[in-house]
């Protein structure tokens, strides 16, 4: 069924810079019009230094929401009204949500996106059951430090070339978090339950993070939070040695379920497969 936009329809959208390549548009537009919705979701694309007046623009409702990516994540957290713990915890807000009285929320499901994520592709994870190493110390490594302890992670060890980086996450996170430089990598994957890449490494043209896969445990979850490619150097790597691994399209499809819920107050409706729709839009193949 496809949907239908009249003059009281749901707007939410996308923002980023650039935005241009976002999948979000292709994915929420398919739930919409199976779902027979009369909204539509839309990309956004000011310049860095009009992310604050578009978001002003938005107070009272003009718009339902916004999902919030590159740069601007922490610019959308400072601009919220009432951020939710999650947001607080990430330091950074990927969902604002324009009430008609004026204030904005934010929250950050990144976190639920991540381990929506490993739920899918690695049935039986337990993020309780052993420590957790995160590669990098950018945003996307606080937000899924922050996930995993909330899920109850014995511990999150962070690796980064610049350990000062790792130490700033480690003190805003508390004492169940470890910062590290990458060269001890190898005693940080001893009895790892899962390693997460959230450095750019991987990306088309950005190389490969060579780090010592084999040192984890064979039942170890690898995850890269890159989706393109699909197949990263990274997750090939984990593959070889025989780990269970985690894609980033599962991460972007697993945020986009409670915001999808959050603009529209229903869920995604079942029998939509985005994970293709989103595979054809890149020109990719599943990964076998």
């Amino acid at each position: 069924m496809s949907s239908s936009l009249t003059g009281a329809g749901l707007v939410a959208g996308v923002v980023g810079a650039p935005v241009r390549h976002s999948l979000s548009p292709i994915i929420h537009n398919a739930w919409i019009a199976a779902a027979g919705l009369d909204a539509v979701y839309v990309p956004f694309s000011p310049s860095e230094a009009g992310f604050a007046a578009l978001v002003t623009g938005f107070r009272g409702g003009a718009i339902r929401g916004l999902n919030v990516t590159l740069p601007f994540k922490e610019e959308a957290l400072a601009l919220a009204d009432t951020p939710s713990a999650a947001a607080q915890a990430a330091g950074a807000a990927n969902l604002l949500l324009f009430e008609t009285d004026g204030g904005i929320i934010a929250d950050n499901t990144d976190g639920a996106g991540l381990l929506a994520a490993f739920a899918s592709q690695a049935p039986g994870f337990d993020p309780t059951a052993a420590p957790v190493v995160i590669l990098g110390a950018g945003g996307a490594a606080r937000g899924a430090a922050a996930a995993f302890l909330a899920a109850g992670a014995p511990e999150v060890r962070i690796l980064n070339r610049t350990v000062a980086r790792a130490e700033t996450i480690a003190l805003s996170l508390g004492g169940r978090v470890a910062a590290l430089g990458l060269d001890a990598a190898e005693q940080a994957f001893a009895g790892a339950g899962a390693v997460i890449n959230a450095t750019s490494a991987g990306l088309t043209g950005q190389g490969a993070l060579e780090v010592p896969i084999a040192a984890t445990p064979a039942s170890c979850v690898v995850m890269d939070m890159v989706y393109k490619p699909l197949q990263t150097p990274f997750l090939a790597q984990a593959e070889a040695e025989g780990r269970r691994t985690v894609d980033g399209l599962a991460m972007l499809i697993g945020q986009a379920v409670p915001s999808f819920t959050a603009f529209f107050g229903v869920r995604p409706p079942a029998g939509v497969d985005v994970r293709a729709l989103a595979l054809k839009t890149l020109g990719l193949n599943e990964r076998i």
